[in-house]
């Protein structure tokens, strides 16, 4: 049910608590639901206390002004472009700043996943603050969210509305983990993009984009769960398929393209990564 009350142009919009029992009982709404979104713009004067914390983690996304919170016994400063995530369960008190009075968009989430998505976002009550880079993304699937349940409550809508808030949560991880324009990081990742029909050597890589190959590896191991050459090798190996699938080249040619002098080494390594041959990789759709 929409809610019109508090700030000029908010938008509010309730699911009954029936709905929301029955949500949790079904195939996929029982992982994530949403049980409240809305939209505060400039919230002069917005304030929530929840001294027992609530059954539901709230995600809030600040896309301009700024606000405060105190969650659990810390108060946190929250600038535009960033998202407070609030664990379930945790006492906390948020509100808009005087001087700037942020402009919020925010849904509340249950289900058996939103525990482990909450997780892999390194959110915990000492740290409730996400930044995010790409705001607008964020805010467009909220507003997306908001705009469905403002249609209507159905199973097949909050089926969507999981979905983006699925989306959101892992877009926001996204944003978390994936490096800035211009970082060693990002500037490695684009040098590899660009050389794959030769190998890389890492301490030429990490001399390039000014840092150590250890500090250079550290920073792949923790946004790819892998190595530089790993990295470099799946980026071949996608170019590798894409040849397979759209082209008739030989797998001496491919082979060739993407550097391997050896054709058989590429095959080998080929079949390494993929479980199959090149030529049973391009026959697997033929039966």
């Amino acid at each position: 049910m929409p809610v019109h009350e508090g700030f000029r142009n908010q938008r509010i919009v309730v699911v009954p608590r029936p709905l929301v029992t029955e949500a949790l009982g079904r195939p996929v709404t029982r992982r994530l639901v949403v049980t409240v979104a809305g939209y505060f713009p400039t919230a002069g004067g917005h304030r929530m206390q929840r001294p027992r914390g609530i059954d539901e983690t709230v995600v809030i996304v600040c896309a301009a002004g700024t606000g405060w919170a105190r969650v659990g016994d810390t108060t946190h400063r929250i600038g535009s472009q960033s998202a407070l995530i609030i664990p379930r369960g945790a006492p906390h008190t948020y509100g808009a700043d005087e001087g700037s009075p942020w402009t919020i968009w925010w849904c509340h989430l249950l289900g058996t996943d939103v525990a482990e998505l909450v997780e892999t976002l390194e959110v915990s009550v000492e740290r409730p603050i996400v930044p995010i880079r790409r705001v607008e993304k964020a805010v467009a699937l909220l507003d997306e969210i908001v705009s469905s349940l403002e249609r209507d409550q159905s199973p097949p809508r909050l089926i969507g509305t999981a979905g983006a808030a699925w989306k959101l949560l892992t877009q926001i991880n996204v944003d978390r983990v994936m490096p800035e324009d211009g970082d060693p990081l990002q500037r490695a990742m684009s040098h590899l993009a660009e050389r794959l029909d030769s190998s890389v050597r890492v301490p030429e890589l990490a001399k390039l984009v000014g840092v150590s190959p250890s500090h250079l590896s550290a920073l792949f191991r923790k946004v790819t769960g892998g190595g530089v050459l790993a990295y470099h090798q799946s980026l071949r190996m996608a170019r590798a398929r894409q040849l397979l699938d759209g082209s008739p080249a030989t797998v001496a040619s491919v082979a060739d393209e993407l550097g391997y002098t050896d054709p058989l080494y590429f095959s080998r390594q080929f079949s390494r990564f993929h479980g199959m041959s090149p030529t049973q990789f391009r026959r697997r759709d033929a039966s």
